[in-house]
C-alpha cells in the first residue's frame, strides 16, 4: 500500500526488510501491511517564547530575560532527522514544543549566570535598538495607514464630490446656454414682429401715398392747366405774405417822394401790388402757362378747384 506525505512532514517505515528504518521527507513510500510499520513526524517550524525571571548573574545582579526561539527539523538532513526521530517520534507538536522550551530555558539560565555587566549593557543597547526598529516600523505602518485612508477618502469623497461639482457646473452652463438661446429667439421674434409691423406700415403708407399721387395725377389729367392755375391762386396769399415780410420786420422806413403819386402806406401797398402783378408773367416763364388765357379759355372754370387729396 502506498502512503504519501507533504513537505512539512516526514515518514519513517520500519519492519520487514527495513533495517535501518527508511526516512522519507515529503514524498511517498510503499508499505507492506502487517509486516511493516509507518510513523510520521512533523517538520513544521515551532516558535518558542523562552522566559527567565530574576536569574542572578555571577555578580549577583538579578536579570529577567525573554527570548524568542524558532525550532525546525531539517528533513533533508538525514542525521538531524534521525536524531529528531529518536527524541520526538510518537509525540505531538505541543509535546515537542514543551520539551524544546524546557531545554532552551535551562540553557538560557546557564548563559545568564555567566553574564557580566558589560554584556548586560550590550544586551540593553541591543534591546533599545530593537525597540527603535519596532517604533520605526510602527511609524511606517501608521504612515502607510494614513496614505491608505487618504486614498480611500479621495476615492469615496473627493472624487465623487468633484464629479458632482463638474456635473452641476455643466448643468448650469447648459441652463445658461438654453437661456441665451431662448433670449436670442425671443429677441429675433421681437425683431421679426417689429419688422413685419414696420413693413406693413411702410406698405400701407406707400399704398396711401400711391393712391394720393394717383388721385393727384387723375385730377391734373382732368383739369390740366386749370388745376395748376388753381394751385397758383391758392398760393398767391402766401407769396404776398412772403413779399411783404421784410417790410413788416423793418423798424424804420424812410420814403422819398418827388411830389407826384402816392406817399406813405399807400405807396408801400402799391409797390406790393405791383410786385404781385408781375407774378403771372414770371409763372408763364417758369411753367409756360398763361394764367389770363387759362382763366378765359372755354370749358375752364374760373372758380378755385378744391384741394386735391
Amino acid at each position: 500500500m502506498f502512503y504519501t506525505c507533504g513537505p512539512n512532514e516526514a515518514m519513517v517505515v520500519s519492519g520487514f526488510c527495513r533495517s535501518p528504518p527508511v526516512m522519507i521527507a515529503g514524498g511517498r513510500v510503499f508499505v507492506f501491511p502487517c509486516i511493516q510499520q509507518i510513523q510520521r513526524i512533523s517538520l513544521n517550524t515551532l516558535t518558542l517564547n523562552v522566559k527567565s525571571d530574576k536569574v542572578y548573574t555571577r555578580h549577583g545582579v538579578p536579570i529577567s530575560v525573554t527570548g524568542i526561539a524558532q525550532m525546525k527539523i531539517q528533513g533533508q538532513n538525514k542525521q538531524m532527522l534521525a536524531a529528531a526521530c529518536q527524541m520526538f517520534m510518537g509525540k505531538s507538536e505541543a509535546e515537542i514544543a514543551h520539551i524544546a522550551l524546557e531545554t532552551l530555558e535551562g540553557h538560557q539560565r546557564a548563559i545568564i549566570a555567566h553574564l557580566t555587566v558589560e554584556t548586560k549593557q550590550r544586551i540593553e543597547e541591543e534591546k533599545m535598538q530593537v525597540q527603535v526598529v519596532e517604533r520605526t516600523q510602527q511609524i511606517m505602518l501608521q504612515e502607510q495607514e494614513i496614505t491608505r485612508r487618504e486614498k480611500e477618502l479621495e476615492a469615496k469623497v473627493k472624487k465623487p464630490a468633484e464629479a458632482e461639482r463638474y456635473r452641476l457646473e455643466k448643468l448650469a452652463e447648459a441652463q445658461r446656454y438654453d437661456g441665451m438661446i431662448m433670449e436670442a429667439e425671443a429677441e429675433a421674434e421681437s425683431i421679426r414682429v417689429k419688422g413685419e409691423a414696420e413693413a406693413f406700415a411702410v406698405e400701407a403708407k406707400g399704398r396711401a401715398e400711391a393712391e394720393q399721387m394717383a388721385k393727384k395725377a387723375e385730377a391734373f389729367r382732368e383739369y390740366k392747366d386749370g388745376a395748376m392755375v388753381d394751385m397758383l391762386l391758392e398760393k398767391l396769399p402766401l407769396m404776398a405774405e412772403e413779399i411783404s415780410r421784410p417790410l413788416c420786420e423793418a423798424n424804420k422806413v424812410t420814403m422819398v417822394s418827388s411830389g407826384g403819386g402816392d406817399v406813405g402806406a399807400a405807396k408801400l401797398s402799391g409797390e406790393v401790388l405791383e410786385i404781385m402783378t408781375r407774378l403771372p408773367e414770371a409763372v408763364e416763364k417758369l411753367t409756360g402757362v398763361n394764367i389770363s388765357q387759362v382763366a378765359h379759355s372755354p370749358g375752364t372754370s374760373t372758380s378755385r378747384i378744391g384741394p386735391v387729396a
